[in-house]
């Protein structure tokens, strides 16, 4: 029998799986901002359920607060612009919308609610987050995440263009900092990302709309995420 024959390639190719996987679901939420080391968990937690978060702040957390630029710098007059293409439109309120729909796809995307995120992304988004989700359970994996606040959010760029078909498109980016729990285990308990300390987040997370045009679901609906 050769040497070769004792090789593990099950387990190999698992592990490699496994980081590929942690690879892209690092991409789709951001990354960790700070060091804290990766804890153990328990046995039952390979088959508890998510820990969805609290659909409101934590009354010992302060409220997140808003940054929006001034009318008269760049980014400003082009909310004022948006304003005009929407006359119900106002960037405060924007942002108490993004700060919902920032805790909503959090917890949709952890429990796998693929109808969720359908009325809240844009089609392309929205099938990278499947793929995402898709992986995760071939895997047999458990993503744990809680938001323990959502601490602030603010416009870092807007865009407003006329397609060819005469509709207008808005774009807006929002710079979202909030403190999470988020940690994925394999189908063994075992922690493959993230920690069970409370986690600074710093996303900028892109929302888009069209003008006009007949949606169900959200009207501003996210684009894309990336970590700042």
């Amino acid at each position: 029998m050769s040497a070769l024959s004792h090789i593990p390639y099950d387990i190999i190719i698992f592990g490699i799986v496994s980081v590929l996987l942690a690879y892209r679901l690092r991409g789709v939420l951001g990354r960790r901002m700070g060091s804290e080391p990766m804890v153990a968990v328990s046995p039952a937690a390979a088959v508890a359920p998510v820990v969805p978060p609290s659909s409101k702040p934590e009354t010992d957390e302060p409220a997140a607060s808003f940054d929006v630029p001034a009318p008269g710098t760049r980014v400003g007059d082009i909310l004022v612009e948006i304003a005009k293409a929407d006359p119900g439109f106002s960037a405060t309120q924007f942002l108490r919308g993004a700060e919902t729909s920032f805790r909503a796809i959090v917890t949709a995307f952890a429990m796998g609610d693929r109808d969720k995120l359908a009325h809240a992304l844009t089609p392309a988004a929205c099938k990278d987050f499947v793929a995402a989700i898709d992986a995760r359970e071939a895997a047999e994996q458990v993503q744990q995440t809680e938001i323990v606040a959502v601490n602030s959010l603010a416009i870092q760029d807007a865009v407003l263009t006329t397609l060819a078909d005469g509709q207008r498109e808005g774009t807006i980016d929002v710079l979202i900092v909030s403190r999470q729990i988020s940690l994925l285990h394999d189908r063994d308990a075992q922690p493959l990302v993230g920690t069970e300390s409370v986690t600074e987040f710093s996303d900028l997370w892109r929302f888009e709309r069209i003008f006009g045009a007949p949606v169900s679901g959200a009207s501003w609906r996210l684009a894309s995420v990336r970590a700042a």
